[in-house]
């Protein structure tokens, strides 16, 4: 971490560092640490890495499902961190809470591109060979639910999407969900809550 890449300031390397993970990370170390990044201070870059980084693969590898892509996108998520770490308020959340989001955004995003690129392989498929019409209808029902659901998550708030994503997508208890996100598991049981009757809101108005 001693070395920097590109006129980005983007460091040389990541990886390496996250084996020897720090066993507790204190709130406000990783708040110094994050601050410390956004002036472009590499060695506590490296130590947030390695405090958190544990913490971040796994978040994303719940996420996408897949250890190849969950690197990939743990890289993209600790650049993003790098990045942005200028923008980190510690009045509006932990510093934990914060690097998660990220994770989680990053991790969505990946698993919405495959899902995106399943449907147009799908369709090119159903257009470029014979198929039943009800098996068409059916497929294109399914599109559209796929849709539906995407266009009612993006209408909830951050907070409301990231712990309901987190539940029902990612797999994660009320529980865990509250420890992912650095919050009292009141508050996380009540945006889970509040974000599904959004949903079932929008989704019950969309047919």
């Amino acid at each position: 971490m001693s070395r920097m890449a590109g006129p980005d300031r983007t460091p040389a390397s990541l990886t390496g560092r996250g084996s020897a993970v720090v066993s507790v990370a204190r709130a406000d170390s990783l708040i110094d640490w994050l601050q410390a990044s956004g002036r472009g201070d590499q060695d506590a870059f490296a130590s947030l890495y390695d405090a958190v980084s544990s913490r971040v693969h796994g978040l994303v590898l719940r996420v996408v499902r897949n250890p190849a892509q969950a690197d990939e996108v743990t890289q993209e998520v600790f650049l993003d961190i790098w990045r942005q770490s200028a923008r980190f308020d510690p009045q509006r959340g932990s510093a934990l809470s914060w690097m998660l989001t990220i994770a989680h955004r990053r991790a969505v995003d990946r698993v919405r591109s495959a899902q995106a690129t399943t449907e147009r392989d799908s369709a090119w498929v159903a257009k470029n060979q014979d198929t039943p019409h009800d098996s068409t209808a059916e497929r294109a029902e399914r599109s559209l639910d796929a849709q539906r659901v995407r266009n009612a998550l993006d209408a909830l708030t951050d907070t409301q999407r990231g712990a309901v994503e987190l539940a029902y997508f990612g797999g994660y208890t009320h529980t865990e969900v509250a420890g992912l996100l650095d919050i009292p598991l009141g508050t996380a049981k009540t945006r889970i809550r509040d974000g599904l009757i959004r949903l079932r809101d929008s989704l019950g108005g969309a047919r």
